[in-house]
């Protein structure tokens, strides 16, 4: 089976939207294997979105600017800069300021293609691009514009990871091996 890692981060946690998020992911048949309401720190959140390296702020400033350029906006003129890198490291500020605003609850969910199905079931990073039915598209309509125009974070709801590998590095931060647990689900013992 396939383990995965999904964060409520703390719009979820402050609308009380744990449940319900937890019970969709449930419902389609994973399984929590270990869960608990963390408060994030600087240096775990550094590594966790690998905020210290240059590809990573020039990939956030350039999505910024790109952001910028689709709502007719002038990046330079409303944030004080049009460099990529710079603008990658006030889009860490705010994405810090933000998951260390409330707790969050991390859990590291469990079954058939987990990474997969977790992906689907959260919906695009931007809940405003987010369809009906997913977690972000029905439960937040927030977008970089608007997080940008404010300076401050997208309210996304949850961090999920995106692939295995990022899924085994984001566990490994979160949870110690003695916080995960093994056990079978009731459909499992048929």
């Amino acid at each position: 089976m396939e383990q995965t890692f999904v964060m409520i981060k703390p719009d979820g946690v402050k609308r009380g939207l744990i449940g319900e998020i937890i019970r969709r992911f449930e419902r389609m048949g994973l399984k929590i294997v270990a869960m608990k309401m963390v408060s994030a720190k600087d240096e775990v959140l550094l590594k966790h979105y690998n905020a210290d390296d240059t590809k990573t702020l020039q990939r956030w400033g350039e999505k910024t600017l790109k952001t910028y350029t689709q709502y007719g906006k002038d990046a330079k003129k409303d944030l004080g800069t049009d460099d990529p890198q710079e603008l990658g490291k006030m889009v860490k500020g705010w994405l810090f300021d933000y998951v260390k605003s409330g707790p969050m609850v991390a859990m590291i969910l469990e079954g058939k293609h987990a990474v997969d199905n977790v992906i689907a079931m959260a919906g695009p990073t931007m809940p405003v691009q987010a369809p009906a039915g997913t977690i972000r598209g029905d439960y937040s309509t927030d977008s970089a514009a608007y997080a940008n125009a404010e300076k401050r974070g997208v309210m996304n709801l949850v961090h999920i990871s995106t692939s295995l590998e990022e899924a085994n590095v984001e566990k490994a931060l979160w949870f110690t091996a003695e916080e995960i647990q093994s056990y079978k689900r009731a459909e499992e013992l048929i």
